[in-house]
């Protein structure tokens, strides 16, 4: 079992079971012993199989909607053109995807998004600079609020139209609040009050 270590200066130490891998990492205080790391580890290894393992059924029922969405067309999205970077495939040869999803998810984005992009810029009150869509690994998408540039997920274009609505949302709403306190929440309360639920759907699937 290979395990990652990161010490940092904090008091208590911290176990997590990485996506998409399911790769081990432990935060542990600078000075413990590592015969410490190495039982606080031991004593959990029937949990970490069970990530490992639950990680690993989202990622087959996550690809599973992807190929049935991509094998449908998404007839029933949006159909517009936008001006948008083509895909950044940063991470080509990853497991599961292939050329002609990379492809239709593309097109589904670009037919989504003007329409919601109209939609919600006037709600919101703010534009982005530039839209990009890329494979990511851990998010569904990102936002620098000092230029306006969002970056999107490739894969919400494989998945259920409202889940791109609600990451456009989160995102559009950082160029008012760049974190996640509270006034980013008052903000997401006010604009799509249904928020928090839709956030508790999509983190059920896996970030491939």
């Amino acid at each position: 079992m290979t395990v990652t270590v990161i010490r940092k200066p904090i008091r208590n130490m911290y176990l997590r079971v990485q996506p998409p891998n399911g790769t081990i990492q432990v935060t542990a205080p600078m000075r413990i012993p590592t015969e410490r790391i190495e039982t606080f580890v031991g004593e959990r290894v029937a949990w970490i199989h069970a990530q490992q393992r639950t990680i690993q059924r989202m990622q087959h029922d996550t690809m599973r909607l992807m190929r049935e969405m991509s094998g449908n067309g998404q007839s029933d999205r949006r159909k517009s053109g936008v001006d948008t970077a083509n895909p950044s495939h940063s991470a080509t040869g990853v497991a599961g995807w292939t050329d002609d999803m990379r492809q239709q998810a593309k097109q589904s984005l670009e037919r989504q998004l003007p329409a919601l992009l109209d939609h919600w810029t006037r709600i919101i009150g703010r534009s982005p600079t530039r839209i990009t869509f890329r494979i990511m690994h851990s998010r569904w998408g990102s936002c620098t609020p000092a230029t306006g540039r969002i970056r999107l997920n490739l894969q919400l274009g494989l998945m259920e139209p409202r889940f791109l609505e609600y990451v456009l949302v989160h995102e559009l709403t950082h160029l008012w609040a760049g974190g996640h306190g509270s006034r980013f929440q008052q903000l997401m309360d006010r604009f799509l009050p249904g928020w928090r639920d839709l956030r508790r759907e999509l983190n059920r699937y896996a970030v491939l």
